[in-house]
């Protein structure tokens, strides 16, 4: 319980990160947000065009953040480590980019090069992995245990042989409970046949 809340802070702090690094520079004074997704999958590469803000760089991130919510409320760490991966590689793919169209990468701190919206980014996704392995994740479901069979013909201490549920009458001979002959043995407890029962003849009344 407690690893899931941790993990849950911090994947919520990560996803916070990620969603605020596009509205960070991200290169040579540009801001994450002026960079169009589009142009992540074109062969030309990052341009100086703008896009709108639904179709610039913010939308990763914002699914990222939306992956994480998912990911806290069905306590997944698939889907919270799906969503650190979502964000260091679009960050990947942007530095990939950005160096075809520029040469090369710089970092500098007078407002040339890399900016702290790159750092944001990666800082975010590495946090949203972390609180993956912190997380517990849903507990498992445990296999019924081995109860005891309560359809046997006999409790556990009857005096019957195992294996025999029924066994023959203890007045017959085992295995042949109607002896041939059609006559009872002289130990047997069964009542000897009775003779079948006739009506009386009815009787002529005297005049």
């Amino acid at each position: 319980m407690i690893r899931n809340v941790l993990g849950s802070l911090l994947g919520l702090i990560g996803a916070a990160v990620a969603v605020w690094s596009p509205f960070r520079v991200w290169y040579e004074g540009r801001h994450g947000r002026d960079y169009r997704l589009a142009d992540l999958f074109s062969s030309a590469g990052v341009t100086d065009a703008r896009g709108a803000l639904l179709a610039s760089f913010v939308m990763p991130f914002v699914l990222a953040a939306l992956l994480t919510l998912t990911a806290i409320l069905l306590r997944s760490r698939l889907l919270m480590a799906l969503a650190g991966v979502v964000v260091i590689g679009f960050a990947v793919l942007w530095m990939v980019r950005q160096g075809q169209a520029a040469g090369s990468l710089s970092v500098g701190g007078d407002g040339g090069g890399l900016g702290d919206g790159v750092a944001n980014a990666f800082g975010g996704g590495a946090l949203l992995i972390l609180a993956a392995f912190v997380m517990r994740g849903r507990p498992a479901r445990r296999r019924p245990r081995d109860l005891p069979a309560t359809d046997a013909p006999y409790p556990p201490n009857t005096s019957y042989p195992q294996g025999d549920p029924y066994p023959p009458p203890a007045s017959h001979p085992q295995g042949d409970p109607y002896p041939q002959g059609g006559s009872y043995p002289p130990d047997a407890s069964y009542p000897p046949a009775t003779e079948p029962w006739h009506r009386p003849p009815p009787t002529r009344e005297q005049p």
